[in-house]
């Protein structure tokens, strides 16, 4: 079972630069779309700017500052590349979402039913599970538990489950401890970005038959 997380810890390890690539990005596209998430966010950095001066300074070795000044002037230039241009449809979702998306939603491989569609995110590392999430409007994700921890941040629509209602930048974290079914609100679709360090659990009536076609 992975432990247990916390927003603030999310953010204080993001700030420190400690997340894993699929945790950065959720927490990243978060603070892009929340103000409030933001004002908490700069309160670590500045924790941790604190910190830093603090520090006793460490003495360099002899001639380490003349080899990292000759290093330099060897070095060539960075080549920089001009920004890439956003394309109309993904223009509403946070800017570290989108450099790991096409050009278009309709390019990734969408699969479900039921009005409830998945889209995996393949970033790379081992033991997460990153995905894009749609949902009719008025329509529900199947009731479900989890074995590990659960961070869903809305992009587009709100939804509602047993722990309150999230909209556009809101956050929610769940954990072993929760069993809920997110329902989409009416009259939006709901377009969420779901990140998991383990396996969900079906919970309702045919739970115990696809249970074990659950991807890990």
């Amino acid at each position: 079972m992975s432990e247990r997380l916390t927003l603030d810890e999310l953010l204080a390890a993001h700030a420190a630069g400690r997340l894993p690539p699929p945790l950065a990005l959720i927490v990243a596209s978060h603070l892009a779309l929340s103000p409030e998430g933001r004002k908490r966010y700069h309160s670590f950095e500045a924790a941790g700017g604190v910190l830093l001066e603090r520090l006793e300074p460490a003495r360099l070795a002899p001639g380490a500052w003349q080899r990292l000044c000759a290093r330099l002037d060897d070095e060539a230039p960075e080549l920089v590349l001009p920004p890439r241009p956003v394309p109309a449809a993904l223009r509403r979702l946070p800017s570290p979402l989108r450099e790991v998306l096409p050009d278009s939603l309709d390019e990734l491989r969408w699969r479900g039913f039921g009005g409830v569609a998945e889209a995996v995110l393949d970033l790379g590392t081992p033991g997460y599970r990153t995905t894009l999430l749609r949902v009719r409007g008025g329509k529900a994700v199947p009731r479900h538990t989890h074995e590990g921890n659960e961070l869903t941040l809305v992009l587009e629509g709100s939804f509602h489950d047993e722990l309150g209602r999230y909209a556009r930048g809101d956050l929610a974290i769940t954990d072993p401890t929760v069993k809920h079914q997110p329902v989409a609100d009416d009259g939006q679709d709901c377009l969420c970005l779901a990140v998991t360090d383990a396996r969900l659990r079906l919970t309702g009536p045919l739970g115990w038959m696809l249970n074990p076609f659950m991807p890990s």
